[in-house]
């Protein structure tokens, strides 16, 4: 399959063509309407500084159904101890820095450039991204951060200072969106750690018809999740 350049008009390929390994389009911008055009189509960005804007939509697709969250016993007492006070869109920038920051195995950098980080700064001050976060003693010890259209998230990062703190965060998240009636959270692709918390993969085509269908049932592009987590 060939890799699409995309032009200033903001469209972008059926997902679909992407190639093999997932990448489907290079260029473009981080603007919020592309952004947010293209979470609803199943693509997202993701390159290293210098290069050129990524988009990529994989097959498989990681994905993690709320009914579906495996939480082990162990985990399970430590969320019930309190020992981290977890939060949500208090402190997005600080979220989104540590998780750009966070070493990645096989990784020598970062593909959270300070263009990303900027963009989803302004997504957050728009209200279509949300950063959920785990303090201990008084400090920020992990968190996560995403992107929500109806009733998906779209998980795009996390990170850990302090052992269970972003584990923590990412239970007592999918916790209160099944509560809120998400049906359906995103996860890219595939990781060994949310594959233990119940995170499955399925094909792309199986991933695009559920995204459809969520977004068709719940057309609200911005329900706010501010303050609907206080531990």
């Amino acid at each position: 399959m060939p890799v699409f350049q995309l032009s200033e008009e903001i469209i972008f390929p059926s997902p679909e063509l992407a190639r093999k390994d997932g990448l489907l389009a290079f260029g473009g911008d981080l603007s919020e309407e592309r952004l947010i055009t293209a979470y609803s189509m199943g693509i997202f960005p993701w390159y290293n500084e210098g290069s050129p804007i990524l988009w990529w939509s994989p097959d498989p697709r990681l994905i993690l159904i709320p009914e579906e969250l495996k939480v082990s016993r162990s985990l399970r007492k430590v969320i019930n101890k309190g020992i981290f006070k977890v939060t949500t869109d208090t402190s997005f920038e600080q979220v989104i820095r540590n998780c750009a920051e966070a070493p990645r195995e096989g990784q020598g950098g970062t593909w959270i450039t300070e263009e990303m980080i900027e963009a989803y700064i302004r997504l957050h001050k728009s209200g279509y991204a949300h950063s959920v976060e785990s303090w201990y003693e008084g400090k920020l010890a992990g968190g996560l951060y995403g992107i929500v259209l109806g009733k998906v998230f779209f998980g795009e990062s996390m990170f850990s200072k302090v052992s269970n703190a972003s584990k923590v965060a990412f239970v007592t998240l999918v916790e209160r969106l099944k509560e809120q009636g998400f049906c359906l959270i995103d996860c890219q692709v595939r990781t060994e750690h949310l594959l233990s918390l119940g995170a499955k993969e399925i094909l792309r085509q199986r991933f695009l018809e559920m995204l459809r269908d969520a977004l068709g049932k719940y057309p609200s592009s911005q329900p706010l999740l501010k303050g609907f987590i206080s531990r």
